[in-house]
């Protein structure tokens, strides 16, 4: 069931829906990272706009998530290999 969620980005309010009080979890723990990245961003570069601010925290949050996205392959390539690895040592052996 849908429920009609509201969040706070940049002192700016937003009104969602969230499918499911998982996707409602996410959604908010998101909203809290990327206003602690702004917090931290703003900081340290005062008198950038807004605009630079938040390109700032999502070409970081992208370069986060490809570098997550080529540990979960890199993590499901080595598990393929040991699966291998391990048929073959198991053929090998006779069991």
């Amino acid at each position: 069931m849908d429920q009609k969620i509201s969040i706070k980005i940049a002192e700016r309010t937003f009104n969602l829906t969230a499918s499911s009080p998982e996707q409602e979890e996410v959604i908010r723990l998101a909203a809290d990272a990327i206003n602690k990245r702004l917090e931290a961003y703003t900081r340290k570069n005062p008198g950038k706009t807004m605009v630079e601010l938040m390109s700032m925290v999502a070409l970081n949050e992208c370069a986060c998530r490809i570098f997550a996205q080529r540990d979960v392959e890199a993590q499901k390539s080595e598990a393929e290999q040991l699966g291998k690895d391990m048929a073959n040592y198991l053929a090998k052996t006779g069991k």
